[in-house]
């Protein structure tokens, strides 16, 4: 996590990285919680500085998750985004069994492959991902960032993202 000096944010949100959680496999099991504290504290700290209605969002790939659930509750953001595309929903497990409190976005579109979901996939996956997670706490969300697709193909998958979203809203 990037440290450094901010100044009260105007933004309605933003989002912190959090790629300690990935880090802490390379750390022996008895040193795992003053690392993972030390991550919630910096998260905090950085996330400190925004205002009282910015809501804080941060995202998280490749853990597992069930090993630091505490540390992920603890740094209460307000909306965590997850890679959970190629895992079929599964790390949604973690988080229904952890009775997680805050906002969830599972990633619904694998950004590393050149394939572009059909909307009939992403409905799929946020079907299953509501059987585990409460839609009105569900966000529609790529698996990470986009910066390894090319504008066409990232401009379809977004598009067909929001219809999907759509067309379940609509019921």
């Amino acid at each position: 996590m990037k440290s450094r000096t901010w100044k009260p944010l105007e933004l309605a949100s933003f989002r912190l990285t959090n790629r300690h959680c990935a880090k802490v496999y390379h750390w022996r099991r008895s040193d795992w919680d003053a690392y993972l504290q030390w991550g919630v504290e910096a998260f905090r700290i950085n996330a400190a500085v925004a205002k009282d209605d910015t809501q804080i969002h941060t995202h998280m790939c490749y853990c597992e998750f069930n090993d630091i659930m505490d540390s992920i509750a603890a740094l209460d953001a307000d909306v965590i985004t997850i890679e959970t595309s190629r895992s079929d929903m599964e790390l949604l497990e973690s988080f229904e069994e952890f009775d997680y409190p805050n906002e969830i976005g599972p990633g619904v579109y694998d950004i590393h492959s050149p394939n572009v979901p059909s909307v009939e996939w992403i409905e799929a996956l946020l079907k299953k991902a509501a059987k585990r997670i409460p839609a009105e706490r569900l966000w529609v969300n790529p698996d990470c960032g986009l910066k390894t697709r090319g504008w066409p193909e990232t401009r379809a998958a977004l598009a067909n993202m929001v219809q999907a979203a759509q067309n379940l809203r609509r019921g």
